[in-house]
């Protein structure tokens, strides 16, 4: 099966929509195909600015329609202790969020960005789509993230060559509670980080300071910038740590 046959299919869905490279192919394909799929963008502590801002761009150029809901996710227990499977109960507030707005909105089918790259075993939340039932289309259909990727340039999509970009929860260590002020700094830092020029990044919490993790391309400049860096990330933490580790 194809995208194409699939859609041919399931004529009419909900997506549950991020602005990254998975899900916006997701609805290129949709919108290639004719079919009526509405993409719902759920707005959290736990998204960036940045996000948001890709999903409607994405949505605007393909004349798509777009719905932003909110999820208040700090404001369950399970989440904010950030346990070991702190993803299953945040996708699970998450996608019953846009399945009841969905259904309301007559759209019975919900379908992610899932694909056939993504394994289960590195994918906690991925329990909670199950029984959710969601579909996902990119999977069903084995498009790896490296086909996906190739296929969104030649469909002159922005968001090709866009990096992966897990949530801002992933920064603070398994076991230390999530907090609003904690997620505002990771924020705060990784947007000055991409204001400098660098991609493909992560700023770590640990034991209350910034562990900067960059490609190995990246680590001699972030040494030429090292004194602006240390000078704006201190505003936010104790210490800025860098990982000589190359993020690979």
């Amino acid at each position: 099966m194809n995208l194409s046959d699939f859609f041919k299919e399931n004529r009419k869905a909900a997506l549950a929509f991020s602005g990254g490279v998975d899900s916006a192919y997701l609805l290129y394909a949709a919108k290639a195909a004719g079919a009526d799929v509405l993409a719902y963008y759920v707005k959290s502590a736990f998204q960036p600015q940045f996000e948001l801002e890709d999903a409607k761009r994405l949505c605007g150029e393909l004349n798509a329609g777009l719905k932003i809901l909110t999820a208040d996710v700090l404001a369950d227990q399970a989440v904010r202790e950030n346990p070991a499977d702190r993803c299953y109960h945040c996708k699970k507030m998450i996608f019953t969020t846009i399945a009841e707005a969905a259904k309301a909105d007559g759209y019975g089918m919900l379908l992610d960005g899932t694909n056939a790259s993504d394994e289960e075993d590195d994918r906690p939340g991925m329990q909670a789509l199950r029984e959710l039932s969601v579909r996902s289309p990119l999977r069903e259909c084995d498009l790896t993230k490296e086909e996906i990727r190739r296929l969104s340039r030649e469909a002159g999509l922005f968001t090709w060559e866009k990096p992966a970009y897990a949530c801002l929860a992933t920064r603070i260590p398994t076991g230390e509670e999530i907090t609003a002020e904690k997620l505002k700094s990771t924020e705060a830092a990784e947007d000055f980080l991409f204001s400098l020029g660098f991609t493909d990044f992560r700023v770590r919490r640990f034991d209350g300071a910034a562990r900067l993790q960059f490609p190995a391309s990246q680590l001699a400049r972030v040494l030429e910038k090292r004194e602006e860096i240390v000078r704006e990330l201190k505003k936010y933490y104790r210490a800025v740590l860098l990982d000589m580790e190359a993020r690979t």
